[in-house]
């Protein structure tokens, strides 16, 4: 295939959705259809490229001799961007029943919209000056998406987002200097493109840039200590949420830790040093950080959102392993947990759509009125804390023989780690649904008149085919997942196998 198709797939939802608020719709079906078709058109054509490899890069725009907005396809972009292009669809149609009775659809759907092909401009960079460009793009298109509700709560999120977004990129910004002057080349190249001869003594300088460069990314992907605005985030409409902490912005972050790892700094360089056990002692801290903030989070959205802090550690942790095993194990944690969390966080959507109540004490008895939503966001938390047969088990259990199989003692503690998180989620998730299910009435409004609070109760009810069948897809793919997921395995297997 013509690599042309490389940069189609990113500027066609990003010029397609920059047209919503100008096109005249007649009605909000019409939005809806345009919408739509923009997004699985660009589904579509990403499969149809990623099935059919293109073998040469595509240059978008040349500022030097060697630096240029480029794009060219490998096994690790394969990945993001077959994770995106599968689930964007599913999130938009979500999204459709979730804003309804929202205002300013358009530029909530511009935005949204947008982040697509921004996203999929990181996924399929071909050198570290293009990911950071649409990385930091990627930071301007979502604050309007956190801010959307205007609320004060939204405006102090947002400005917290954007606060660490660009703290975190000017510490990135670092690391792809010192890889353009001490680099073969900017391009990524599996096992590394550092040339050691203009290096010379300087070892310990490029160790700490790496550090330097690790953490800067590693905002989004919301490690300790710069977790803090993620759960803030949870302000934003969820379908804002779910992209939020499940694909876009925080995959986007351990997506660009594997790629100055593996393809830039390279293992070689980094595995054994002082900079690796940096690195991996607040990914380790963050694991049982996340969860336990989680057990203590009393509202829905927070709690998932703290939940995500801990999972994205999981695949930071098979990074810093450093190892190919290591890198097989983060991307089965990336797609793996992606779906999972996506789908939990659509199902509290739901909930709060329909019931209005976002604490967790307000969820008792409601499983019995919205037993669809409730079933599936159980399957979701059982996925979450690795029961077998699931997909968070077979990401959970690759990242634990990566440990085992590391040299570096600090992985056993990983792994001791691992097992904390998977029994803390465990109480996290499950309580949600024991109240839901075996607890009497909702408590709606605490002081709330029982005739008014039983009325409330009354109404509430699983939600429309828009919102359901994405549920439902989503929990079908974790089945699928869990049950053959030697398939998956094998590919990440194979692109973990070229860094060496």
């Amino acid at each position: 295939m013509s690599p042309i198709f490389l940069p189609v797939v990113v500027l066609f939802p990003i010029f397609g959705g920059a047209l919503i608020p100008v096109l005249p719709f007649k009605n909000r079906r019409q939005m809806m259809i345009y919408i739509e078709s923009i997004v699985i058109l660009n589904s579509l054509m990403a499969l149809a490229v990623l099935l059919n490899r293109p073998e040469d890069e595509f240059v978008l725009l040349r500022f030097t001799s060697n630096l240029t907005l480029s794009f060219k396809l490998d096994g690790l972009g394969t990945v993001f961007a077959g994770l995106i292009s599968a689930l964007w669809p599913l999130a938009t149609l979500y999204a459709f029943e979730y804003m309804k009775h929202e205002e300013h659809e358009k530029f909530f759907f511009m935005f949204y919209t947008i982040t697509f092909g921004i996203t999929m401009g990181i996924a399929l960079a071909e050198d570290m000056v293009t990911m950071y460009c649409f990385y930091e793009m990627l930071t301007l298109v979502t604050v309007p998406l956190v801010l959307h509700t205007l609320t004060r709560e939204a405006v102090l999120a947002g400005r917290t987002y954007l606060y660490y977004s660009l703290g975190g990129a000017a510490f990135a910004f670092i690391g792809v200097i010192f890889i353009l002057v001490y680099g073969t080349t900017p391009n990524f190249v599996a096992g590394g493109v550092l040339d050691l001869e203009k290096i010379g003594s300087r070892t310990n300088l490029l160790l700490l840039i790496y550090v330097f460069c690790f953490l800067g990314f590693s905002m989004k992907a919301a490690m300790f200590p710069f977790s803090g605005w993620l759960p803030k985030a949870g302000v934003a409409p969820t379908p804002v949420t779910a992209l939020l902490h499940a694909v876009a912005v925080v995959k986007a972050g351990a997506f660009a830790t594997m790629r100055i790892t593996y393809y830039s700094f390279g293992t070689e360089f980094l595995r054994g040093t002082w900079a690796q056990t940096a690195v991996m002692i607040p990914v380790i801290f963050t694991i049982v950080y996340g969860c336990s903030r989680a057990l203590k989070e009393t509202h829905l959205k927070r709690r998932l959102a703290w939940s995500t802090v801990s999972n994205l550690s999981y695949i930071l942790f098979g990074v810093t392993l450093m190892s190919p095993l290591g890198l097989t194990g983060a991307l089965t944690h990336m797609v793996c947990h992606a779906v999972i969390k996506i789908c939990s966080f659509f199902c509290a959507g739901a909930v709060i759509v329909q019931s209005g109540n976002e604490y967790i004490y307000q969820l008792d008895g409601l499983g019995k009125k919205m037993p669809k939503v409730f079933v599936i966001f159980t399957i979701s938390g059982m996925a979450l804390m690795g029961v077998p047969g699931l997909p968070g088990f077979i990401s959970k259990w690759t990242l634990v023989k990566a440990a085992i199989d590391s040299t570096h003692p600090l992985a056993v503690v990983g792994v001791a780690a691992l097992l904390i998180s998977a029994l803390l989620t465990a109480i996290y998730m499950l309580t949600i649904s024991v109240r839901a299910f075996c607890n009497k009435n909702s408590e709606v409004e605490p002081g709330m008149p029982p005739a008014e609070k039983k009325a409330a109760y009354e109404e509430v009810r699983d939600p429309g085919w828009m919102m359901l069948l994405p549920l439902v897809v989503f929990v079908a793919a974790m089945f699928v997942i869990g049950l053959h997921p030697q398939p998956l395995l094998d590919a990440f297997t194979q692109i973990a196998s070229a860094i060496g």
